[in-house]
């Protein structure tokens, strides 16, 4: 592997423009090649005002030219691993399911559903070597709590919610009515295409995961207007980009105490260890070889 960085505590997955943070130092752009492949772009690694490393990756890759479907998210995952990654705060463009969560306002879900269709790889485990992952709270309750408190920094009225949950759907296509109605009906709050396998994999990782989604539209369940569109879409993408910098910069500080302090709560660390299931004897060792890249000595 090349371009190894072990000391990279902190990552940030964006979307579409949400590659690096102004008043940051670039230090360099680092590509390591993981045992499922290369990231969907080089990893920008930044130095913080008080000395810290940070890594940006952009999830469908600088320009967006991978679909929800197509993103490598096991490489992604693997090699903020590798780097070191303890947290992620990942960005994620969101349709809005409910009317007290209009375009700009932010969002913090404490819960998910899959809608996915079994079409993305969703596990580092598998071939040879069998491992349960707990994901009864799929996000992280204390970088949650850690990020709602700088909501009054939010910018063109925006509020901050959290303790809602998240659809995640397949794409690229937007939903239908009569879905979007259903979503509703489940109990869902927001529905994206990106918290999906991204979060389970980081859990796997034993990576502390915290996605802040960003509400562009009301998706299409109000029948009194337009269905959702792509302009309409970026519009409140260019507001909400705003946001996420300023949000973003106002966690930071909050941010390296708590993972240098080691304090944030659930600590993960460890907990995929005894996760395994498959006797020793019939462990697969290609796969064994594998995970030693992101959970050395658990299985071997």
């Amino acid at each position: 592997m090349v371009n190894t960085v072990h000391d990279v505590k902190i990552a940030v997955i964006g979307g579409s423009g949400l590659y690096n943070l102004e008043g940051l130092e670039v230090i360099e752009e680092v590509n390591p090649e993981t045992p499922w492949g290369f990231a969907s772009d080089k990893i920008i690694i930044s130095k913080t005002p008080s000395g810290n490393k940070i890594a940006f990756l952009a999830r469908h890759g600088r320009g967006h030219y991978l679909t929800p479907t197509e993103v490598p998210v096991r490489a992604n995952i693997a090699a903020l691993k590798h780097l070191g990654v303890e947290v992620i705060i990942a960005f994620s463009a969101v349709g809005s399911l409910r009317e007290e969560i209009p375009p700009c306002d932010f969002v913090l879900p404490d819960q998910l559903i899959d809608r996915t269709r079994g079409l993305r790889p969703s596990t580092f485990f598998g071939e040879g070597v069998v491992a349960h992952a707990g994901f009864a709270e799929p996000f992280h309750a204390g970088l949650s709590d850690l990020i709602a408190k700088h909501e009054k920094v939010l910018e063109f009225g925006a509020k901050l919610h959290q303790k809602k949950t998240a659809v995640c759907m397949e794409g690229p296509a937007f939903s239908t009515r009569a879905e979007s109605h259903m979503y509703r009906s489940w109990g869902g709050d927001v529905i994206n295409m990106s918290a999906l396998p991204e979060s389970k994999l980081a859990r796997e990782a034993e990576i502390a995961y915290q996605m802040i989604c960003m509400s562009t539209d009301y998706d299409c369940w109000r029948d009194n207007e337009e269905a959702v569109t792509v302009e309409t879409v970026m519009q409140n993408m260019g507001n909400n980009g705003k946001n996420a910098k300023t949000l973003l910069h106002a966690i930071l500080p909050d941010l390296e105490e708590a993972v240098s302090n080691n304090t944030l709560v659930p600590n993960l660390k460890g907990s995929m260890k005894f996760a395994g299931m498959t006797a020793p004897e019939k462990r697969n060792p290609k796969t064994v070889e594998k995970l030693e890249f992101i959970l050395p000595g658990y299985y071997c």
